[in-house]
């Protein structure tokens, strides 16, 4: 019994006590994700392509957003290289089947987490990097204050997303008549609408306050104060590969995490040198903690040099620092009365 005990013991250190073993010692090797990623050297990733501050393409050429930012933290965080990021523009019905078949890796597409999603269709959220709530843009001409004023009217959505069925579903709450004309594409919709084919055009607000800047009138438009659902929007990756999913995960929370602790793109470097104990495990000066995900232990260093703290990218996509000008809201850190809050790594 003695010499059991003394070998239970041996193997309890050698792994790290019941802190190694919980944090999954033996996974310490690429996963299928993983593994196809490294192979082909890039990150694959679902985004907005006519979304301005989620995902669009811009003047140079170059992918920009909210989105396509979380996009290259992840390509960062395993490759030391925001530029391994490859965007696939996919319109709502192609999202899901494209990440279900292997054709991406990861959805960052202002996609809704539902139950239905995650249950019915094999997919799991790692968290959320927007909350938000579908509401309508309309013209300030039209004299439409409320969405009551709605009735009767024809309201351009998008196909397949939570905004067409969050619009049935207000529609039949309310008894407000509306004529629904869908689009595949958002920018199908956003022509459509600037085009005057419908009265109204709905999904989340902080996209129609988008939206409504690339309109030919910018001026007449307006985002009714109406919020009509709950969009928690964030990423989503296949089931069936907890380590990927744990990747995915955690770098969102680590640029949340940095903007909690104080460390930006700038001060990065300098905050290497902190004796603070939750900048040295997050920045891979202590720890295993990259090591548990078959990443190198400076993963959430690489990924914020690459893109910067969360606050960062809400402010330059989406923020002061963008022609959107939205205020965090929500958005903000769980400290300063949002819902941003990382779960402690360690």
């Amino acid at each position: 019994m003695r010499r059991l005990l003394w070998v239970l013991c041996a193997a309890w250190i050698a792994i790290g006590g019941p802190l190694g073993a919980s944090l999954g010692w033996a996974q310490n090797s690429a996963g299928p994700t993983l593994s196809k990623v490294l192979k082909k050297g890039s990150v694959e990733c679902a985004v907005p392509s006519g979304t301005p501050g989620f995902g669009f393409v811009d003047s140079k050429g170059e992918f920009r957003g909210l989105d396509v930012d979380v996009c290259r933290a992840i390509a960062a965080a395993i490759f030391g290289d925001g530029g391994k990021a490859l965007f696939v523009p996919l319109n709502g019905g192609q999202r899901l089947p494209s990440l279900q078949s292997g054709q991406v890796d990861v959805v960052i597409q202002t996609l809704t987490q539902t139950q239905s999603r995650e249950a019915a269709n094999g997919l799991l959220f790692t968290g959320v990097n927007f909350y938000d709530g579908q509401s309508f843009l309309v013209r300030k001409s039209s004299g439409v204050k409320r969405a009551k004023d709605l009735d009767g009217a024809s309201v351009c959505v998008n196909a397949g997303s939570t905004s067409e069925l969050n619009l049935a579903d207000w529609a039949r709450a309310t008894g407000t008549k509306i004529l629904p004309v869908v689009f595949e594409r958002t920018d199908e919709g956003r022509q459509a609408y600037d085009k005057g084919r419908c009265d109204a055009y709905s999904t989340d607000s902080s996209q129609l306050a988008a939206i409504a800047t690339v309109m030919q009138d910018p001026e007449n438009q307006m985002v009714l104060p109406d919020i009509i659902s709950k969009e928690p929007l964030g990423p989503a990756v296949r089931q069936g590969d907890d380590q990927w999913y744990e990747i995915v995960k955690w770098t969102l929370y680590a640029l949340i995490e940095a903007e909690e602790l104080g460390i930006t793109q700038a001060n990065i470097d300098e905050k290497l040198d902190s004796q603070a104990p939750q900048v040295r495990r997050l920045l891979g000066k202590v720890g295993d903690f990259g090591r548990f995900m078959a990443l190198d232990n400076k993963w959430a260093y690489n990924a914020i040099k690459a893109v910067g703290n969360y606050g960062e990218i809400f402010d330059r996509n989406l923020g002061e620092g963008s022609p959107l000008k939205l205020p965090r809201g929500k958005n903000d850190l769980w400290t300063r009365g949002g819902l941003m809050y990382a779960p402690p790594i360690r």
